[in-house]
């Protein structure tokens, strides 16, 4: 199982994490990439905040990425989170997952980011002109 796991509260390097996916036996590399959109349910998003309750994310991250090698093919995985103030347009998560064939790819890939999101202990908290709220708080 060949796995990079990060949380950093400093900007993410797309063109890295997808250059470490890479092998030759990979025809498959898919890559989630989510970024800081401008509005939510019709109000003007100023900027997001990130908290995360480090030693239990990593574990979780890693128990996702265990259970990702286990049901396909996976080559290599990575998942890197931000956490702190992040502005419309920047990089809060990048998942990136390689594999000999592009199903396999696609499926781990969208394993990782909905379970990330389901059962990671990181909040995010969306600040608008008008006041702010936090979202997906997990356990």
């Amino acid at each position: 199982m060949t796995t990079q796991i990060k949380i950093s509260d400093q900007p993410l390097e797309i063109q890295s994490c997808i250059d470490w996916v890479m092998t030759p036996q990979s025809g498959g590399i898919d890559v989630f990439i989510g970024t800081v959109r401008n509005s939510t349910k019709g109000k003007k998003v100023l900027r997001l905040e990130f908290e995360a309750y480090e030693p239990m994310a990593i574990k979780e991250m890693e128990k996702i990425a265990a259970l990702a090698f286990e049901k396909w093919p996976v080559q290599k995985l990575l998942i890197h989170h931000r956490t702190g103030t992040l502005e419309v347009g920047e990089v809060p998560v990048v998942i990136a997952v390689s594999c000999a064939h592009r199903d396999a790819a696609f499926e781990a890939c969208r394993f990782v980011i909905d379970t990330l999101k389901q059962t990671v202990p990181i909040w995010k908290k969306e600040v608008f002109e008008d006041g702010e709220t936090w979202v997906a708080a997990h356990p």
